[in-house]
């Protein structure tokens, strides 16, 4: 019999170089790109709070998990249940309109007199060996 080499650990990223995988090789390469345009076209302070923010978010998204998942994935998820939760309440409320008239509705109860029936002894053994046959006997009369 032939035998396959299974792969194991699929889900570890590679690294390129240390400890840095290929995702955030590039995710802090294009950051970078965009802070020397910013560096090219804007002033010195507005330079300083892009760079600010957009690098902090940029290391946030390289380098951060939650949960044991990539921040990229753990913002995804967070949209996703936002936009769609999983748990539906439905609230519902009436208007003093719908409260009244459903006060005023008289509810009659309808009671329904239980039909009681006559039970045979061939009846009582028809059950009998359905239960001692584990339910393969079929009796004569199936109703309970």
């Amino acid at each position: 019999m032939d035998q396959f080499v299974v792969p194991q650990f699929i889900e570890v990223e590679d690294k390129i170089f240390g400890p840095v995988t290929t995702r955030q090789f590039l995710i802090l390469l294009v950051a970078s790109g965009f802070i020397f345009i910013a560096f090219k076209t804007l002033d010195l302070a507005l330079f300083g709070v892009f760079t600010f923010f957009f690098g902090g978010f940029a290391l946030v998204l390289a380098f951060v998990k939650v949960r044991g998942q990539s921040f990229h994935f753990f913002l995804l998820n967070v949209g996703e249940s936002l936009r769609r939760p999983s748990l539906r309440v439905w609230h519902k409320s009436y208007t003093t309109e719908e409260l009244k008239y459903i006060m005023a509705q008289e509810v009659a109860e309808v009671v329904a007199e239980k039909e009681h029936t006559h039970v045979t002894r061939r009846r009582i053994q028809d059950l009998s060996l359905m239960v001692n046959t584990g339910g393969y006997y079929k009796g004569k009369d199936d109703t309970l």
